[in-house]
């Protein structure tokens, strides 16, 4: 069976695209910080039958990122990588004015230098696979400026950077930022707490990951939205 590493994985889109792996019979090894969310995640995904790894951790940490990808390997290797993981940098957003640089490096480790130290770490297990794969799960944030989303745009458009060029310097894996576009979230809520505006279910956007898996188009970066539509 192929086995992925999705980071974030306890809930939102992390947890939907886990569920929806699973049913299609990949061995799981998911990463969140909080155990109990995760635990719980891990249980829902029993009866699809699949191997399920949950390891709570920190991926800003290189002691979980090595665990991770040790696991993996322990399930036959990586297939697929998944950096999902996500921090705002401030609670709510706030303008850059008042933007912690404490939570601008918080934003920064996490959203793309955590992602691509996962990635140095899984590499050799990647390029092994048949058919590996990287998806750096971005924002319209990183391409749009958005007020009060300058941090968190910043860090978003880092990774697509580093995907871009990953691409470029791994030409036999294939690569891809994804925008999911709005989602129901706890990020989201967390980063605007005053906007209770109806949003898409995370698993909604879930068929717009399996097409670019399904399909395996040239790496670049995507967004959900036009992948439903049938578009690229």
């Amino acid at each position: 069976m192929p086995v992925a590493i999705i980071t974030g994985a306890s809930k939102g889109l992390g947890r939907a695209l886990a569920e929806a792996l699973a049913a299609r019979g990949w061995d799981l090894v998911l990463d969140a910080r909080t155990p109990e969310v995760l635990d719980e995640t891990a249980r829902a995904l029993e009866p699809y039958g699949t191997r399920v790894a949950a390891l709570p951790g920190d991926v800003t940490d290189a002691g979980h990122r090595a665990a991770l990808v040790a696991q993996a390997w322990r399930f036959g290797g990586v297939d697929l990588l998944v950096s999902n993981a996500s921090a705002l940098g401030a609670e709510p957003l706030v303008r850059l004015e008042e933007l912690p640089l404490e939570g601008l490096r918080r934003a920064l480790e996490v959203n793309a230098v955590a992602a691509l130290g996962l990635v140095q770490e899984a590499l050799p297990l990647l390029r092994a696979a048949a058919a590996g794969a990287v998806i750096a799960v971005s924002s319209d944030a990183a391409a749009e400026p958005y007020e009060t989303w300058g941090g968190y745009g910043a860090s978003k458009a880092a990774l697509d950077h580093l995907a871009a060029v990953l691409a470029v310097e791994e030409p036999g894996l294939r690569v891809w930022a994804v925008d999911p576009g709005d989602m129901a979230t706890d990020l989201y809520a967390a980063a605007v707490p005053d906007d209770d505006g109806p949003r898409p279910a995370p698993d909604s956007v879930v068929p717009a990951f399996l097409r670019l898996l399904d399909e395996r188009p040239a790496s670049g970066r995507y967004g959900a939205p036009a992948l439903l539509e049938g578009r690229r």
